[in-house]
């Protein structure tokens, strides 16, 4: 089985998935593929930092350059923000080994969730009903 999130999807998708109340195989799945998504996120949130150097320069400690009201000193605000629209923009993708008991695990979850969600939640919850509804496995199984 395989899935790819958007990247920016990855701090509301750990947070929506946490909060679920689940028991047993499905709670240590969930937790499983959470940990996966976090992991990406913090590389992420690495590269956004490097972007950050690149764009506002660094102080003596290493840190990007601030300006005195605490904002970061982007010199190039345009393409820093395309070069961050695109970091946000790349896809988590997760495939096979460990990963395929935990994906189809959640794919569960998630097709057979009844639970009411509004807001931000809706949001993500449509998106990775989305994600997982369109995965590779289903596409194998209706061929």
């Amino acid at each position: 089985m395989k899935i790819s999130i958007k990247v920016s999807y990855l701090p509301a998708a750990v947070e929506f998935l946490y909060n679920l109340t689940l028991k047993g195989k499905q709670s240590r799945h969930r937790s499983r593929f959470v940990k996966a998504m976090q992991e990406k996120w913090k590389q992420v949130v690495e590269e956004e930092q490097e972007l950050l150097k690149e764009y506002a320069g660094i102080d003596e400690e290493g840190n990007p350059n601030k300006k005195e009201d605490g904002s970061f000193d982007v010199k190039d605000v345009k393409g820093f923000k395309e070069q961050q629209k695109e970091l946000f923009d790349e896809l988590f993708v997760i495939e096979g080994g460990d990963a395929t008991g935990y994906l189809k695990t959640v794919k569960e979850i998630l097709l057979g969730y009844d639970g009411e969600v509004s807001g931000k939640d809706a949001e993500v919850y449509d998106y990775l009903y989305e994600v997982f509804e369109n995965s590779d496995e289903n596409k194998e199984e209706n061929k």
